[in-house]
Order: C-alpha cells, then structure tokens, then sequence
C-alpha cells in the first residue's frame, strides 16, 4: 500500500475536458500522472464512485467549497479520482460545478486505484472494485499526507483536514 514518502504510482488517469485548450481536445483526454503531478502540489482524494450518496452530498461538495482556501494554502490543483469512466465523472462534474476547481479525475480500469494498494471490493454490493475512500497531499509527485477512511466512514480524507495539512505543508 502507498505511503508517506512514495511516489504516485506510475500510470494515466482520464478527465472529461469541457474546453478545448492547452492541448487539450474537448472530451476524453489522457494525462500522465508522473507529468500531471511534476513540480505541483495536489490535493487529492479518491472515492468509491460517482453519484454515490456520500461522495456526492459530502465529499465532493467540500472540495469544490475549499478550493480557493486550499489554492491559498499553496494548493495548485485538486484531483477526485474514482473508478469510473471520463465521461461519468465529466458528467458528475457538471453536476457537481467542478469546473476550475477540482479535476474530475476517472480511473476506469482501476489502475491506478490498483497501483496504490487502497482498492475497495464492493462485488457483493453490485460495484465490483473501487477505490477506497481516502486523500493526500502530494508535492512534486511524493505523498506528504495520506488520510485512509475506515469501512463506511467519512471523517479524515474531508477538505477541512487537507486544508490544515497543506497550511503545516506550507510553514
């Protein structure tokens, strides 16, 4: 399993793009994760998957509330990774008004959820494998926090914790 001090995973994660610039085609466009996250700091929380209830009442919402506190605690983008398709978490996203503050993240074939050891098996709940419910702080590619939620809780990986952790970062 990832911890403080490992890199992210290598590997792509997929976003739904709304506006065509930057290289960037509109819809489905692939990013490298080690170039994505070079020389940034990057909030990033992951979740079991779009539309759930908590994701999208709590999690979501928090994130998309915080985003201008957390680019002021040095922030310089935040990624929701779940594994689901580009199009669903562009969708999702829509519905969630993430557009220029977090980065709607998919990890379609669980990848990357894989390469980081917080996979969630939900087979018996009809999902199949997800990611677990966590965030981090990651500088430059390197974990420097890492905030894992136990079964069915929503209580370390919410956007006020990650903002005291990118403030400490930051002093």
């Amino acid at each position: 399993m990832i911890k403080v001090g490992d890199k992210l995973p290598a590997g792509v994660l997929n976003e739904f793009v709304e506006i065509e610039g930057n290289g960037c085609a509109i819809g489905p466009n692939s990013f490298d994760i080690a170039a994505a996250s070079s020389g940034k700091t990057i909030a990033l929380f992951a979740l079991p998957g779009a539309y759930t209830p908590t994701c999208s009442a709590k999690h979501v919402p928090g994130y998309v509330a915080n985003a201008d506190a957390l680019k002021a605690a040095g922030v310089d983008e935040i990624w929701c990774v779940s594994v689901n398709d580009a199009f669903v978490m562009g969708a999702w996203g829509r519905d969630q008004h993430t557009l220029g503050k977090v980065r709607m993240m998919a990890d379609g074939s669980a990848d990357f959820t894989k390469a980081t050891g917080l996979t969630l098996d939900l087979t018996a709940r009809g999902m199949g494998l997800r990611s677990n419910r966590y965030s981090m702080l990651v500088v430059d590619g390197v974990v420097k926090s890492l905030n894992i939620e136990g079964p069915g809780k929503f209580e370390v990986s919410d956007a006020d914790t990650m903002l005291g952790q990118a403030k400490a970062q930051q002093a």
